[in-house]
């Protein structure tokens, strides 16, 4: 169980990681194209560390109707940015070719 936790904890800090570079690379970037694409890719690492997130409240901590509930919508917020994230990725990456 402990084993669980540490690497989702790991996996949530690299998520993290990754989306605060995307962050501030589509900030930077002058380029219309290649500032969709880093938004996009933003966007993906974020989706995927929201539902980390939403794993850890739903199954490791006590049982709260209020923890499932906020897992259920980082689970629902999560999936849509990873859903808009591919969508627009392909979109920025078929523009930059």
């Amino acid at each position: 169980m402990f084993a669980i936790q540490s690497i989702l904890f790991i996996l949530i800090c690299l998520l993290l990681g990754f989306t605060l570079y995307y962050s501030v690379r589509s900030r930077r970037e002058s380029d219309p194209a290649k500032r969709g694409l880093y938004t996009a890719r933003m966007n993906i690492c974020m989706g995927f560390m929201l539902v980390m997130i939403a794993i850890t409240q739903i199954f490791f901590f006590s049982e709260s109707s209020f923890r499932r509930i906020f897992g259920t919508v980082l689970v629902l917020i999560g999936v849509f940015n990873v859903f808009v994230g591919i969508r627009n990725h392909g979109h920025w990456d078929r523009q930059l070719r």
